[in-house]
């Protein structure tokens, strides 16, 4: 969030974050910790293996309807022009317009639920997680997380082209596609300019329409919290844009500034923020913010939609006075007054110059409130995700991430409820094993605990351990109990190689054990890290720190690119390594990092070893012959036969949906964590809020 999941889950948190997808780096995840069992490893072939539903309500939404009949799926962006609110649903792939007099939702442009990049008329085109958006009046310029472009639309033809981006990642300025971006969020125009939050870049960049010529306005490229000017100034995963014409206004996310940036000079400064997570209004620098997300300029102010705090926050400009104008803080989703209103992850925020749009992420919908007097109404959208303890398809979970079988139970991370769930295979009966609900990183037991967007887990014994995402720890449950305690990690991010709370994580995500220690995917520091679990003592197995997709002999030589999930498999660890689409090995005892498949660029292809591709791998499991991979961003469950390489599909359509089916004609909705449990394979969906069984 970070989203992490803040964004991921998320960088944001988030990341998210990612999150929910791999391209969100810090959601979703999942691990092949001790205890899975075995899946089976006949000649069963995508064709004959079976995909059924288990547990939980599907909520793969995309209603075109009026006001809070209509649904979304991961609202992000927001654009207000001509009477219409322009959106970005960031895991239908598609960009929805509002009649904001009436609420009736209508699909503008994208091919529903499936990720592509092709440039056609309204939904015919396709994009792969659309994420900012702006208007000039007569074209909408939208970034792309998942293709790593910028795309234009003509409003009155709806005709999609892309602007600049090749689609690798990377940061390379020059004209159209010749450039590149690295997860381009916020976007702002102008005059004949855009300007783009290179999010992770840590860069802001200048894109001029009528050439499609790619600049650096600002940024190092190196995470910071420098004010200077040009690349001499750094930002941390900013996040979102707004202009008042002559200056830039910066949501810096993981600093929790807001910065400004004289468009003319490349100044760069910060306007509010101490930098420290917080919630104080006050002015200035004595402000503070937890994880600001979107921010919009509306004449005279601005208004910064923050993620942690669940708030509408004011910054008046010429003062930099900082008020609340909505949100009471706590996560929820009434409709009131000011403080009396809630909101639940609120992102992307427009406006119209009357009224403030908010994109309120967690709870699906789209928020109303008026600047003067801050009421605050539902304009459209439901509430989708939700924690019902239930049998089988009555229980519902809220984008459940990581999962892991005892052999007789499987426990889930139900992400976005904070909870840890408990299903008895047998019976499909599902429990809460621990966490009240409420973000938070307390200490308890069962309800009395609470968690910050757990991902991976990891079984030993009678303990379950838990990467509690956002929170930058690694958790323990004790099963019969369901007492939690900390098992290491100080709270605050970062890599520090230590015991119990003196050490640090950095957004953890997967987990897995060989009985004795722990393994954790330490996510945005680029690391695989070792706990033992008897003392606590954190080291660093494997990971130089730097992103990347470096195979060495000496481990601190090799580097990783967000690594996800982590799977035990003899003496080795394998990982799945998402942001470089990638499957990487780790013989554990002399930390030898090679790559067993995935060529690194993103895509869908079945071959051998590295000829084959991915697209944002999550989660990772072992039968002993054959590693089962979650290939998010391409909603499929892809097999590599260890001992050769091959790697093929073993279920899943490729486009996102929930249809229960044989191999090839079922499909998933971005699949996160797996497991295997006997002859069977079990599937934690984060886009469809699901758990699957594949036999």
């Amino acid at each position: 969030m970070k989203i992490v999941f803040g964004p991921t889950y998320d960088k944001l948190g988030t990341c998210l974050l990612t999150f929910l997808v791999v391209m969100l780096p810090a959601c979703g995840g999942g691990s092949g910790g001790a205890g899975g069992g075995a899946a089976a490893t006949g000649g069963v072939g995508e064709t004959s293996v079976t995909v059924s539903r288990i547990a939980g309500s599907s909520s793969v939404a995309s209603t075109d309807a009026t006001g809070t009949a209509a649904s979304f799926n991961y609202i992000h962006g927001a654009t207000a022009f001509g009477g219409y609110l322009y959106v970005t649903d960031v895991n239908n792939h598609n960009i929805r317009r509002i009649a904001i007099a009436t609420g009736v939702v209508s699909t503008f442009a994208g091919t529903t639920g499936i990720a592509g990049a092709t440039d056609a008329i309204g939904t015919a085109a396709s994009f792969t997680l659309p994420a900012g958006i702006t208007n000039d009046g007569t074209n909408l310029y939208v970034t792309e997380w998942g293709n790593n472009k910028i795309r234009k639309i003509v409003i009155a033809t709806g005709v999609v082209t892309t602007l600049a981006g090749s689609g690798t990642t990377g940061a390379v300025d020059a004209t159209g596609v010749a450039a590149s971006f690295n997860y381009p969020s916020g976007i702002a125009i102008v005059g004949a300019n855009l300007y783009v939050v290179d999010q992770k870049n840590h860069k802001i960049r200048k894109i001029e329409i009528a050439s499609g010529v790619v600049t650096t306005l600002a940024g190092s490229g190196t995470a910071g919290a420098v004010d200077n000017t040009g690349t001499a100034a750094s930002f941390s995963s900013p996040y979102d844009i707004a202009t008042d014409g002559s200056n830039l206004y910066v949501a810096d996310t993981t600093n929790h500034k807001i910065r400004k940036i004289v468009i003319a000079s490349g100044v760069v400064t910060t306007l509010a923020g101490s930098g420290s997570y917080g919630s104080n209004d006050a002015t200035g620098i004595a402000a503070t913010f937890a994880s600001p997300a979107g921010i919009v300029f509306d004449g005279a102010n601005l208004y910064v939609a923050e993620w942690n705090n669940h708030k509408i926050r004011k910054i008046v400009i010429s003062t930099g006075d900082v008020t609340t104008l909505a949100g009471s803080g706590t996560s929820g989703a009434a409709d009131a007054t000011g403080a009396a209103a809630s909101f639940f992850l609120p992102q992307g925020i427009a406006s119209d110059g009357s009224n403030l749009y908010v994109m309120d992420k967690g709870n699906h919908k789209i928020r109303k409130v008026g600047i003067i007097g801050g009421v605050v109404s539902t304009l459209a959208g439901s509430e989708l995700g939700f924690s019902v303890d239930a049998t089988g398809t009555a229980a519902t979970f809220f984008y459940p991430a990581g999962m892991v079988s005892d052999g007789s139970n499987l426990y889930v991370a139900d992400g976005f409820n904070h909870k840890i769930r408990k299903i008895v295979i047998a019976t499909g009966v599902v429990t809460t094993l621990a966490g009240s609900g409420a973000y938070g990183s307390a200490d308890g037991t069962g309800p009395a605990a609470t968690f910050a967007y757990p991902a991976g887990l990891a079984v030993n014994g009678g303990d379950l351990y838990v990467a509690d995402t956002s929170n930058h720890k690694i958790r323990k449950i004790v099963i019969a109990s369901g007492a939690v305690t900390t098992l290491a990690g100080s709270g605050t991010a970062g890599a520090v190689n230590a015991t119990g709370a003196a050490a640090s994580f950095n957004y953890p995500r997967g987990l897995s054990s060989d009985g004795t220690n722990l393994y954790v995917a330490d996510t945005d520091s680029h690391k695989i890290r070792k706990i033992v679990i008897s003392t606590g003592d954190v080291t660093t197995l494997a990971g130089s720190g730097i992103a990347g997709a470096v195979d060495a002999i000496i481990s601190t030589a090799a580097s990783f690119n967000y690594p996800a999930g982590l799977a035990i498999e003899g003496t080795n660890l394998y990982v799945a390594d998402s942001a470089s689409h990638k499957i990487r090995k780790i013989v554990i005892a002399s930390g030898v990092v090679t790559t067993i498949a995935g060529s690194g660029t993103a895509g869908s292809v079945n071959a051998t070893g590295t000829s084959a591709s991915f697209l944002g791998p999550g989660g990772i499991t072992s039968d002993g012959t054959n590693l089962y991979v979650t290939d998010q961003g391409n909603h499929k469950i892809r097999k590599i036969v260890l001992a050769s390489g091959v790697v093929s599909t073993w279920a899943g359509t490729g486009s996102a949906g929930v249809v229960d089916g044989t191999g090839a004609t079922a499909s998933f909705f971005y699949p996160s964590g797996i497991s295997a449990v006997g002859s069977s394979l079990y599937v934690t969906e984060s886009g469809g809020h699901t758990l699957r069984k594949i036999q």
